[in-house]
């Protein structure tokens, strides 16, 4: 196992922060532009998007295409191999859900 002591490290490496599994499942969706993705998450700054972007592309998770025209056009997608991810994903989402039920019925209470 290397540098790691359980192998739940590894995942966090790669998905690990505030912003990359938001960016991801709005990927799981399908291809976005940068604009979509700051969109569709105002309160993250241009420069921490475009970092967690380019750490998501080396870890080979998200690709980066270039379309060739004017204005050249950037999109994000995942790869085959970040599309493993997204049985993690779901089961995120869906803790996410029962979490946000829990915290308003301690609301209601």
């Amino acid at each position: 196992m290397g540098r790691y002591n359980i192998p739940v490290e590894a995942t966090l490496e790669v998905i690990g922060g505030k912003w990359k599994v938001v960016i991801l499942c709005l990927l799981a969706k399908g291809a976005k532009r940068t604009s979509e993705l700051k969109r569709a998450m105002p309160a993250i700054t241009q420069k921490m998007l475009t970092q967690q972007l380019r750490e998501l592309e080396a870890d080979n998770i998200i690709t980066r295409n270039v379309y060739q025209q004017i204005p050249p056009r950037v999109e994000y997608d995942l790869t085959q191999y970040g599309k493993t991810l997204s049985k993690v994903l779901d089961v995120m989402c869906e803790w996410g859900e029962s979490h946000i039920e829990n915290q308003l019925r301690k609301i209601v209470e």
